[in-house]
């Protein structure tokens, strides 16, 4: 009965008994038809989660392609639309770094995704007898779950066939045989040594994780092949700041049936099977690109900087044999400076010698140096600088008057309460860096660095004893400037091992320019016993002939010792126990530092190899062992533990219903779609 009709029937506004007994037992129906379904919801609910996990199956299918238009792998296809149609939602991760389209486009194409498609429009034209490939390697998932579709590439042709061959490889950091990410690679049919810096790259493809490359849909020939971080776009190698990797070798493509093991897990933990599995094998599989940057010579002024008041800075992009010349326009230049250059000569230190020109905040200046011109010659050119310090000397002024003040109170209030007290200020002092540990091995030098360039060294009030037994005794002793650190001085002696020493430092040893003194010093330190030591002596083949200087390092990769191979043999001595990795480098123009390639003389970068394991010494041992740099490939000689760029985790379907049916102690059954 309708609540409505239910209201009318009312005797002078109040319920008649009649209308009370119907009202009673239509509420009790209602409650017991809430009653019911509630506990046979229940019911059918226990039954469910008897035979599954509460919430249900996950699912664990990746996505499928139901349609594409064009229709993949067609021939004679003018549309610059690809439409890919998928059985569920799904997403893509990051296209602009993951989807490699082919031919390169250099209009960058449209790549959108909504609901259950991928859309991608080009905007180049297309070319004439083509193959087009659009590489997703592993961008596409499902939109709940994140399941991965797998390496995808959608191939079609403007001719009337399909080119199939493939290319493949590894580029790698030339310097310290890293894998690079991402960087493009890209082939060649013209064969021209010039041809990198003319035209844009026929094919391309970029480097995963590993930095491994598959260039697809590649007509059958020879080709050279390249690899560029481009930084303008142009897919050709036109700015002397991208990194790239070329070689000599040109590579024909090839193909052959082949077989290859797939194992299939049951679960994370257990295999299943394991299957050989027929396929087509590309060639070539194994070109190695050694990726650098070229040297940058082109010569300019960076910038100049005071942020110390005692000196300033001038800044080149490259050194030159020739200091620049300095000509002042508010003071006078003549015997102003102590000139401190870098060892490259693009870093010069100028510090300032008088204490008037310390205390002028600003210092205006005529430049005259050696530019690179337009057409990359170098040319004379003079700057006006205006260098004004960052600590301008009111500032500084009134910091030395509260340090004044400060000690002025402090002495009154020592006097006040009778203790010591000192009547004038102390002098600032010398205070030179003693870089001396209390062990020195005996193949190092103990070395002290001057915070100020020094006016007087007087190695007279140096001494340096060693002890016998329990006297000690004057031993001699070299002493002089570092040759590639500025400012340090090396304590050179003829260490002998399993003995004490005492180096002691005279008052007034060091003064500075601007007059101050260093204060007496005293360092005492101790050569270990050969015992303590471990050598590492490496027997190298395959490498005749070749200038070898090795590093030993630590698992950061500092090096902590060079040595120069003699003939094919490396040692490293007094070597303390722990553990250590090993670098080498063919230093081909004998001028002891690694030297990275230059394309337009066709110079490749110095090789670089890597002992391919970790070297553990202990104490008393010789490691002795024989390698052949060559023996493996070098995407895999740098150990795994120290290798930085770490490989990305595979993509795989997530096998949740395997680990929630075992922990239930029940058997899942994967349904087939």
């Amino acid at each position: 009965m309708k609540n409505e009709e239910f209201a009318t029937r009312k005797v002078g506004g109040v319920p008649t008994e009649e209308m009370k007994s119907q009202r009673n037992r239509m509420r009790w129906l209602l409650y017991g038809a809430a009653f019911f379904i509630l506990h046979f919801s229940f019911f059918i609910s226990s039954c469910a989660r008897m035979g599954q996990p509460d919430g249900g199956w996950y699912d664990d299918d990746p996505p499928r392609i139901i349609s594409t238009s064009p229709q993949e792998k067609s021939v004679n296809i003018a549309n610059k639309k690809i439409t890919i149609n998928f059985n569920e939602y799904i997403k893509l991760e990051n296209p602009t770094e993951k989807v490699i389209i082919s031919p390169p486009q250099i209009e960058q194409a449209e790549i959108k995704w909504q609901g259950k498609k991928i859309v991608v429009q080009l905007v180049d034209s297309l070319k004439d007898n083509t193959t087009y490939t659009i590489d997703f390697s592993d961008a596409i998932s499902d939109n709940t779950e994140g399941n991965p579709f797998g390496n995808y590439t959608y191939t079609f042709s403007t001719g009337d066939h399909i080119d199939t061959m493939e290319v493949a490889g590894y580029v790698l950091e030339a310097e310290n045989l890293e894998p690079i990410k991402g960087i493009m690679v890209g082939l060649y049919d013209n064969l021209s040594d010039t041809v990198f810096k003319k035209e844009p790259l026929m094919r391309v493809s970029r480097t995963d994780s590993r930095g491994h490359f598959v260039i697809k849909g590649v007509s059958n020939g020879s080709y050279r092949v390249y690899a560029l971080q481009d930084a303008d776009a142009n897919f050709m190698f036109s700015q002397k700041s991208e990194k790239l990797a070329f070689n000599k070798e040109i590579y024909t493509t090839s193909s052959r049936p082949d077989t290859r093991q797939d194992t299939i897990w049951r679960d994370s933990l257990h295999i299943s099977d394991i299957r050989r599995v027929p396929y087509t094998h590309f060639l070539p599989d194994d070109v190695m690109l050694r990726a650098f940057t070229e040297p940058q010579t082109d010569r300019f002024l960076i910038k100049s900087e005071r942020k110390e008041a005692n000196r300033f800075v001038l800044f080149f992009s490259y050194g030159h044999p020739e200091l620049p010349q300095i000509k002042g326009l508010n003071f006078d230049e003549k015997d102003a400076f102590v000139i401190e250059p870098s060892i490259h000569q693009d870093t010069i230190t100028y510090w300032l010698k008088d204490t008037l020109l310390v205390n002028q905040d600003t210092l205006m200046m005529e430049l005259k140096y050696e530019y690179t011109d337009s057409l990359g010659k170098l040319q004379p050119k003079t700057d006006t600088l205006e260098v004004l310090s960052k600590q301008p000397y009111e500032k500084r002024l009134k910091a030395k008057t509260e340090e004044y003040e400060k000690w002025k109170k402090q002495q009154e209030k020592n006097k006040k309460k009778g203790n010591p007290y000192e009547t004038e200020m102390p002098k600032e002092y010398l205070k030179p860096n003693y870089n001396i540990s209390s062990t020195v091995d005996p193949d190092n030098n103990p070395s002290i660095t001057m915070p100020v360039p020094l006016e007087v060294m007087d190695t007279s009030k140096i001494h340096l004893y060693s002890k016998v037994d329990t006297a000690w005794y004057n031993t001699k002793f070299l002493f002089g400037k570092h040759p590639a650190k500025p400012r340090t001085y090396q304590l050179v002696s003829e260490w002998k091992p399993d003995t004490e020493y005492s180096l002691e430092i005279d008052s007034a040893a060091f003064i500075d320019i601007y007059g101050n003194v260093s204060q007496k010093e005293k360092k005492g330190f101790m050569v270990p016993s050969e015992d303590k030591y471990c050598t590492i002596i490496l027997n190298i083949s395959e490498m005749s002939g070749k200038n070898m200087i090795l590093w030993l390092m630590d698992p950061s990769e500092r090096v902590l010792k060079e040595v120069v191979a003699e003939g094919d043999v490396a040692t490293f001595y007094y070597v303390n126990p722990g553990e250590y990795y090993v670098k080498m480098f063919v230093d081909d123009n004998q001028n002891g530092k690694w030297d990275t390639g230059d394309y337009e003389k066709g110079i490749q970068p110095e090789e670089v190899y890597y002992y391919p394991q970790k070297i553990e010494c202990r104490a008393k041992w010789d490691y002795k062992q024989t390698w052949n740099p060559k023996a493996k490939k070098l995407n895999v000689q740098k150990p795994a533990e120290i290798v930085k760029q770490k490989g990305d985790t595979q993509k795989k379907v997530m096998d949740r219903n395997n680990t929630r049916a075992r922990e239930l102690g029940i058997e899942y059954v994967k349904k087939i779609k």
